[in-house]
């Protein structure tokens, strides 16, 4: 074949995959990779018909509290890569005081913070999902939390690098496109041979094909580095007590 057609080729293979990965219209049972449907029913979704918010105003229960709506910044001890689930360690980079006067340490710089997070990742994704579980304070006192993580300026979850791993995608599509062109040579043959040939070419076709789909379902890998600046987002009131640098309130 000319080179021609061979990029010609090629270029046919990679636009159907993409088609494939986008879940285009017109592909009979190709998921929904990016939830439309979903967000659509989020939109549409009706809220409580009551105007009335049924809750009375809450008195502090402490004047020692962290509320909701702080933001604790912490840095990662450990790092994280999405290929495998697991927990992670991050480190209290500012003092947190009260919130109503802030006059009172309760979080001191340095405390730890133990986590998890998720090692699904979704076609696109960049960012992974992190979960607060503890509060290590360096006296030895501890607390414990379900709070979710956030990047330095508050969206949810932590970005860094993202491996999309297109390499092994274009790779495997560039093989099934060689192995294609392969299966139409020698159309001159008789009929034994080409019917023989035709056999073992649409054989080879779906083993690529097979190899392609491989690849596409493949994740991406997501990693952040030890020392990326993590968030905390405090969603319900903590309450904890003065701390202090000798380790005692």
């Amino acid at each position: 074949s000319a080179p021609g057609g061979l990029s010609n080729t090629l270029g046919s293979e990679l636009l159907a995959l993409a088609a494939q990965s986008t879940g285009a219209p017109g592909l009979a049972g190709s998921p929904d990779q990016n939830l439309q449907a979903e967000k659509i029913a989020f939109a549409k979704e009706k809220r409580d018909g009551d105007i009335y918010n049924p809750h009375d105003v809450e008195t502090p229960v402490s004047p020692y509290q962290v509320m909701a709506g702080t933001l604790i910044p912490a840095s990662l001890v450990t790092g994280l890569n999405s290929d495998l689930p697991g927990n992670v360690i991050a480190q209290v980079t500012q003092p947190v005081y009260d919130t109503v006067s802030g006059a009172h340490l309760l979080i001191p710089q340095g405390a730890r913070l133990i986590g998890r997070y998720q090692s699904d990742v979704s076609f696109g994704q960049e960012r992974a999902l992190l979960v607060w579980d503890r509060i290590l304070l360096p006296d030895g006192s501890s607390l414990q939390i379900s709070e979710p993580a956030a990047d330095a300026q508050g969206y949810a979850g932590v970005s860094d690098r993202t491996d999309h791993h297109w390499d092994r995608v274009f790779a495997a599509a560039g093989l099934a496109t060689l192995l294609g062109i392969g299966s139409e040579l020698g159309s001159d043959d008789d009929d034994l041979e080409r019917a023989i040939r035709r056999g073992f070419g649409d054989s080879i076709s779906e083993a690529g094909q097979r190899v392609v789909d491989r690849n596409l379902g493949i994740q991406p890998t997501i990693r952040i580095r030890p020392g990326w600046p993590v968030r905390v987002i405090v969603t319900r009131d903590l309450v904890l007590r003065p701390y202090s640098e000798g380790g005692r309130p």
